[in-house]
């Protein structure tokens, strides 16, 4: 088949690129992931294929591909790269998008923020999913480094469409070996689907600072569901209220975890280049006039 079209983007750092994949049958393969991965050009944390509506009601279906090859079911910061991709080819402000998690609602702003409705959290146990039953999530037994003096421990775990464990620090997040420590935390086998992994420390009355070692993808400068599910955990255990500063590595996203149950993501995305690729093996060509 043709090649597609793709845009090279970030939202907040976290390395996007999405994918035209609209009127067609074929899918970008793992195969294709993991040779565009390899690529310093177009190195990624998620691809965003864009493919025709599946359910009445919706604009588009999106399938989220790890940098690893592996399906995600939500990428926050993906999905506010897709919003400014389209918006910019339609003009249009709002939409709704299907994932593998669910409906999501999205708008563009004046200003050009981003606002993603996220849905809303899943707590329990099973949801999560976890290995074990734990009747409360707000922080459940698991620990790294030595029993009597564990370097992390007790996280928070919370679903936002992906399963996320949230370790509250009081240190600097910076001081924590979490290329190191994250790779054993996401295939711990407590996680039966995987986990990202999240250091947080709470900096402010309703500020955090948070480190996202990522599902499929290693360190990442911004995890938009992880910065919800920080947030939502911080309220959940009384550290912060419902409307959140998340300062991650990238910069700064809003959360707010609405009294409908529903959280909103609010930041900003970035183009960087666009192009065409082979879905099927990743090769790919800038194209002319964004090479200028």
């Amino acid at each position: 088949m043709a090649r597609a079209s793709f845009a090279k983007m970030n939202g907040l750092g976290n390395e996007i690129i999405v994918a035209d994949m609209r009127s067609r049958a074929d899918r970008v393969t793992s195969e294709a992931a993991r040779a565009l991965d390899a690529d310093p050009a177009t190195k990624f944390d998620q691809i965003m294929a864009i493919h025709d509506p599946r359910t009445p009601g919706t604009d588009w279906f999106v399938r989220i591909l790890n940098s690893d090859g592996s399906s995600a079911q939500a990428c926050g910061n993906g999905m506010r790269c897709v919003v400014q991709a389209l918006a910019a080819e339609t003009g249009r402000s709002v939409f709704t998008f299907e994932t593998i998690a669910g409906i999501l609602n999205a708008a563009e702003h004046e200003d050009g923020t981003i606002s993603v409705d996220m849905g809303r959290p899943r707590f329990g146990w099973q949801d999560i999913p976890l290995a074990v039953e734990f009747r409360d999530t707000r922080a459940i037994e698991l620990q790294i480094g030595p029993i009597d003096a564990p370097v992390l421990h007790s996280p928070s775990v919370v679903s936002m469409g992906n399963p996320h464990a949230i370790f509250w620090v009081d240190e600097d997040v910076w001081s924590f070996d979490l290329d190191r420590f994250g790779p054993l935390l996401e295939n711990h086998p407590i996680f039966p689907e995987r986990a990202n992994i999240t250091i947080a420390q709470k900096t402010g009355p309703d500020t955090l600072t948070i480190r996202t070692w990522e599902r499929g993808a290693g360190l990442t400068k911004a995890c938009g569901t992880a910065a919800c599910a920080s947030a939502v955990a911080a309220a959940r255990t009384g550290r912060t209220g419902r409307l959140v500063s998340i300062v991650a590595p990238g910069g700064t996203l809003k959360v707010e975890w609405r009294e409908d149950d529903h959280v909103v993501l609010t930041g900003r995305a970035e183009w960087e280049f666009s192009g065409s690729f082979d879905p099927a093996t990743g090769a790919w060509a800038r194209d002319t006039e964004s090479a200028a």
